[in-house]
């Protein structure tokens, strides 16, 4: 029970931070335009509390949510369940169908991971001071070719997993036009093996946002080669944000029209 309540607290704060804010809101959907227009299918990988989920939905998106912690699937379910665009997936995604299972951070659900290396790396790192993965339960397992098989090709994929982002892109056999996926400086590793995947597959082209910015670090997309050195000489104050990666390089420039 007190586990219960520690983590229904923890919940609610997180919705005041992601729900709370009309113009990071407003900045995410602009973000977001640049991928995704009415009618296109979106898959958002570690849904969390769904704000990208939302923000999908407002450009016109159907959304795959796929989210294996039993608590935040329930918030999904009654935040966007009537939604006749919105699908909740109740799995983590790694690179075989299965089972697998989940560390629990029950004071701050939104970093549970399926990676214990994310742990290691985050511990007393700056930036990380006083996380406890303190629970754990085994969740389905599946894989982004499976879940493309079932629901359709997406236009877009957002993916932010703590440290599980390489399992994810290991269970996809064929590109995809955009991508996202979250970086942490406790973990660099992880994000240039991503990035070596995703271009060893097709002629991506690359920008990020740092945090919560919503806005691209670079006024023209990057070789991979180009955001690996940048993300390999990032102070590790910076913490975290989000790598873009599309096939069309017009939506990475600072101005999408140029």
């Amino acid at each position: 029970m007190l586990a219960w309540l520690t983590t229904g607290r923890a919940i609610l704060r997180s919705l005041r931070i992601y729900y709370g804010d009309r113009g990071r809101n407003r900045k995410m959907d602009a973000m977001y335009a640049r991928f995704l227009k009415a009618g296109d299918l979106a898959f958002d990988v570690g849904s969390h509390v769904g704000d990208r989920a939302g923000s999908f939905l407002r450009l016109g998106a159907k959304v795959v949510a796929v989210e294996p912690q039993p608590a935040l699937g329930s918030v999904l379910k009654l935040f966007y369940g009537r939604n006749p665009n919105f699908t909740l997936v109740r799995a983590a995604i790694g690179g075989h169908e299965g089972e697998i299972e989940l560390r629990l951070n029950t004071r701050n659900p939104t970093v549970a991971t399926a990676s214990e290396d994310f742990i290691k790396s985050a511990d007393a790192a700056p930036g990380w001071e006083g996380q406890s993965w303190d629970d754990r339960i085994k969740v389905p397992l599946t894989t982004l070719d499976a879940l493309i098989a079932r629901h359709g090709k997406p236009a877009f994929v957002k993916i932010d997993v703590e440290g599980f982002e390489d399992e994810v892109l290991s269970g996809l056999s064929a590109p995809l036009p955009a991508l996202s996926i979250e970086f942490t400086t406790i973990q660099r590793n992880v994000a240039l093996t991503a990035i070596k995947r995703l271009a060893g597959t097709a002629p991506y082209r690359f920008n990020a946002a740092l945090g919560e910015s919503q806005v691209f670090a670079h006024p023209r997309p990057l070789s991979a080669e180009e955001m690996c050195r940048w993300i390999s000489e990032l102070p590790m104050e910076a913490n975290s944000g989000d790598i873009y990666a599309a096939l069309d390089s017009a939506a990475l420039s600072a101005n999408p029209s140029s």
